[in-house]
């Protein structure tokens, strides 16, 4: 069971540890009792995706619940491949324990102004650079410990990969942005580190680089992570030495270290993404031609990043035409993300999922108590 071992990892020194489930617990009695909303909030490194405003979304009769102070890894064997920590932990303190036994999130999930929990990795959803090829923080996630909105401590899931009949109601947490309840531990795959890592980088134009991506894509290169940005392609490898070194060589190109740019890109924290106007984040197949030009793309031509001035009815119509979906990244993405904001897919295919996504929402939380503006937003 997720978050019921006392045993605190030797290596972890972290000085935030507390067990503060009990408190969170009475708040959201209380708020039940009171009839009052809560907002749930972790480092609030990515507040500014709740808002369409100043990054703190309110509302009356809405109180912060904060999780931050709920913080420490409960459980962590190596050879197990597996931690499980609170919530509120540090994104940084859980990779500084992983890193002393060559291992690491296979997610990459970004880490905003140097901010993080493990609890709002799991809540946003956000995958870093290699998710193709090491997968999502969904495929990630093994089990939770959580409060639903009666005030109930619940566990789903464990620290074992296994089949699962029905939903798996952990996973379900990924990317709910707190809408299910209040997340009090996880337990999550870990990989070992690659032994070597480098990065190939050519210069290209876009539809060449997509090309050569997708053949690249059916090859057996370590390739870890791509990235198109300014006529230059990025393929990160990673793997047995020998294996880079014969793939580096296969590819051609330029080998660089170039830690730094993939530290910044899982991040966000490139200036391309800090441009004035709007910049929306795409979904699409990856042989996808539109939107490419001026794009960042990752995930081999999945992801792409789009600057543009353009009316929104027309970008999504650019993106419904490849069989994508987007969002305006930063103001609004969360009312983008949980009403639909770009979904082209079949119309009663998507009211069956809205209607599948309300019925969850109800079962976890038959009061509408966690972050209401993002479920009504949902519901409009």
């Amino acid at each position: 069971m997720v978050g019921c071992r006392s045993r605190i990892c030797p290596d972890s020194d972290m000085a935030n540890e507390a067990d503060i489930a009990e408190d969170l617990q009475d708040a959201v009695l209380g708020a039940l009792r009171a009839g009052e909303s809560l907002r749930i909030c972790g480092s609030g490194s990515k507040g500014f995706l709740l808002s369409s405003s100043n990054g703190a979304e309110t509302s009356a009769g809405s109180r912060l619940l904060s999780v931050h102070e709920h913080a420490g890894i409960l459980d962590y064997h190596p050879e197990e491949l597996v931690i499980t920590a609170r919530a509120g932990t540090r994104l940084a303190d859980i990779e500084q324990v992983l890193a002393r036994h060559h291992q690491r999130l296979p997610f990459e999930p970004p880490r905003i102004k140097g901010g993080g929990t493990l609890g709002g990795a799991v809540a946003c959803g956000l995958s870093g650079p290699g998710r193709p090829w090491s997968g999502s923080v969904r495929d990630a996630v093994l089990g939770v410990e959580m409060l639903n909105g009666l005030g109930e401590r619940l566990t789903f899931g464990g620290q074992v990969m296994k089949n699962v009949a029905g939903y798996d109601v952990s996973r379900l947490q990924v990317g709910a942005f707190g809408t299910l309840g209040v997340l009090l531990s996880v337990s999550v795959r870990v990989l070992p580190m690659p032994p070597v890592e480098s990065t190939v980088v050519q210069d290209v134009g876009p539809a060449e680089a997509l090309k050569r991506c997708r053949v690249w894509s059916r090859s057996a290169y370590p390739i870890s992570a791509t990235a198109y940005l300014d006529g230059l392609l990025r393929v990160r490898l990673s793997g047995a030495e020998a294996a880079v070194a014969e793939a580096a060589s296969a590819l051609g190109g330029e080998l660089r270290d170039e830690r730094i740019f993939w530290r910044q890109l899982r991040d966000h924290d490139l200036d391309f993404l800090r441009q004035e106007q709007p910049i929306w984040r795409c979904v699409l197949p990856p042989a996808a031609p539109e939107p490419l030009q001026d794009c960042l793309v990752m995930w081999g031509g999945g992801l792409r990043w789009w600057p543009t001035s353009r009316d929104a009815s027309e970008v999504l119509q650019t993106v419904g035409q490849q069989q994508g979906t987007a969002e305006i990244f930063g103001d609004g993405f969360v009312r983008g993300h949980l009403a639909g904001l770009g979904s082209t897919q079949a119309g009663d295919h998507w009211r069956v999922q809205r209607q599948v996504q309300t019925r969850v929402r109800e079962a976890f939380d038959p009061h509408g108590l966690f972050n209401p503006e993002l479920t009504r937003r949902h519901a409009d």
